[in-house]
């Protein structure tokens, strides 16, 4: 995965759209459209594999429309301008994050330490059940 190169590609392939905020905060509230939904097409998406992009539309099959955009909306600033930011920023983030695939976990052996202590300890919790028994058992 080529970073600079999804993040130029989401910039220049974004698509806004502004709402009204909804909740609290008078006036303000019911005149301004703060509230930004942004959304990139994926299949225009340039710096990732074909696997990635798999990857990216099975981890956030909720985020994504019926025509393949991956959308992010964003309300929480006072300012249409500082939304927009956030939600380009996240949009990119969650692209970046879905993306990455993971390394394979190698199995390592338990250390020889490691095995005498199990050891150890089985031998001792043995031992405490073998003195419970009863005097007349003997």
């Amino acid at each position: 995965m080529r970073i600079e190169l999804v993040r130029a590609s989401v910039e220049s392939l974004i698509e806004r759209e502004y709402a009204r905020s909804g909740g609290p905060g008078g006036q303000n509230v019911n005149k301004v459209e703060t509230k930004v939904r942004v959304r990139v097409p994926l299949a225009l998406v340039q710096g990732l594999s074909v696997a990635e992009k798999e990857r990216v539309v099975g981890l956030l099959a909720s985020r994504i429309d019926a025509d393949g955009s991956l959308f992010v909306a964003v309300d929480e600033e006072r300012t249409r301008f500082a939304n927009e930011k956030t939600a380009i920023l996240r949009l990119i983030d969650l692209l970046i994050k879905a993306a990455r695939i993971p390394k394979k976990r190698l199995p390592t052996k338990p250390t020889r330490a490691s095995k005498e202590r199990r050891l150890d300890g089985k031998h001792k919790h043995s031992l405490s059940k073998s003195r419970r028994g009863s005097p007349l058992a003997e």
